[in-house]
């Protein structure tokens, strides 16, 4: 007659072994799926949408009006009218005070800054033309503004930094031309005065 053997707790079943080894390899199948997701932020580098930006600021919560224009090599010029030409875009028209005002829980806030910037998408070899319009004032002062050259690809470098004065309204003034190369490389940098303010347009 046999003897029924009763299993004891250590004894292993094959088939709960099998489930506990897939279970593992479903487990490590899924942080490997989570780190492909979320890779490690890449320092210095930033997202390629343009490969310049330039940015013109002048003092926070100045009411005065300053407008900036960018020509490419082409003759093409964007401008607050003309805020999309070619591969240029005009990303920030800044009116000084006006129209800075958002609604935040029922209440009135101001955004001080004053910025205009003007992103460049391609690049096309020759040279490009940066000038300040003084457009509007209503403190009849002269205007500091802060101009600034932003190389984006592949990684961020600032290609030119300067401050123009603006000493009354109507003054239009020069504040960089930079070339680039066939590959999008600055070759050359002077300040040297170029009107592309066309009157008859404002």
């Amino acid at each position: 007659m046999a003897i029924l053997r009763a299993r004891r707790p250590h004894d292993q079943d094959p088939f709960t072994d099998l489930l506990f080894n897939c279970l593992l390899a479903f487990t490590f199948l899924f942080m490997v799926a989570l780190v492909a997701l979320n890779p490690p932020p890449k320092e210095g580098l930033i997202d390629p949408k343009a490969e310049y930006i330039v940015t013109t600021t002048w003092d926070d919560f100045n009411t005065d009006d300053v407008d900036m224009w960018v020509e490419d090599p082409h003759g093409n010029v964007v401008w607050f009218r003309k805020p999309a030409i070619a591969l240029m875009h005009l990303d920030r028209d800044d009116r000084g005070m006006e129209n800075d005002t958002i609604m935040v829980n029922g209440r009135e806030i101001a955004n001080p800054l004053n910025q205009e910037v003007v992103t460049i998408r391609g690049t096309l070899p020759g040279e490009y033309v940066v000038n300040l319009h003084y457009y509007e004032t209503k403190t009849e002062q002269p205007v500091t503004a802060n101009v600034r050259v932003v190389k984006v690809n592949p990684k961020l470098e600032v290609v030119f930094y300067g401050n123009v004065t603006l000493e009354q309204k109507g003054v239009e003034k020069t504040a960089v031309r930079f070339s680039l190369s066939r590959d999008g490389q600055v070759k050359a940098i002077n300040t040297l005065y170029k009107s592309i303010v066309e009157v008859k347009k404002l």
